[in-house]
């Protein structure tokens, strides 16, 4: 037990202090090699963040993985708290959606970005609007938590529910059960068969290849977008 959240085996909690950022101090505590499973955590009034160290053992083209991982443990968590008609769905970047508006995000980084290397370290962050800021009306495409019909949502909660999934998803990665990681995955991908915008190229998004590298098809051709694009850097 870690204040009043409780997390699962392999796993560890650590409130951050005030003003601090949990993700920022995530991937510092990782540089200086602290234990993988560790969850830095702030729960605060109006926003739900979190971030969780990992240490691969693959390549970080592979290890990316973790992204969508993150993400399915996402909604699995929120649909086992949540009332049945509230929808979550996973933009290809770490984007998070509640029927249908944006709501928080994922975001990754690691100790290099060298695709074929492995990474010392991993961390997911996770960012969740609980309330909604300022006039919902002047941003209809962002929404927060508890505007969507989740007010019995408790944080603590479904940052527990939220680690959970995603440990039982991480072993079922690790375990070569990646068939079902992707069919998950493309269940709840925004966006798929549309027209999107991604590092400067415009096509129609056709879905990933094994790796999650977005396949993006223009007049000419299909290009592949490694999900290492999206990493955070300094």
């Amino acid at each position: 037990m870690t204040g009043d959240v409780t997390f699962p085996p392999l796993m560890s909690g650590e409130a951050a202090g005030p003003g601090l950022d949990p993700f920022d101090l995530a991937c510092q505590k990782a540089e200086l090699g602290v234990d993988a499973g560790l969850v830095i955590y702030d729960l605060g009034a109006d926003t739900l963040r979190a971030a969780l160290i990992l240490a691969p053992d693959v390549a970080l083209l592979k290890a990316m993985a973790m992204l969508p991982v993150c993400g399915l443990g996402f909604q699995n968590a929120l649909g086992a708290l949540a009332p049945p008609e509230v929808a979550v769905h996973l933009d290809w970047d770490g984007g998070l959606r509640i029927n249908g508006a944006s709501c928080g995000a994922l975001r990754v980084a690691a100790s290099g970005d060298d695709p074929e290397r492995v990474p010392d370290w991993l961390v997911i962050g996770l960012t969740l609007p609980l309330w909604p800021t300022g006039d919902g009306g002047q941003t209809p495409d962002q929404t927060a938590l508890y505007a969507e019909g989740c007010a019995d949502v408790a944080a603590p909660q479904l940052l527990e529910s939220w680690t959970r999934h995603c440990l039982h998803w991480i072993n079922r990665w690790e375990d070569g059960d990646h068939k079902a990681l992707h069919a998950d995955w493309r269940g709840l991908a925004h966006g798929l068969g549309e027209e999107t915008t991604r590092a400067g190229l415009t096509g129609t998004f056709l879905g990933v290849d094994e790796d999650f590298g977005m396949l993006l098809r223009d007049r000419e051709t299909t290009h592949l977008i490694p999900l290492t694009s999206v990493l955070v850097r300094d």
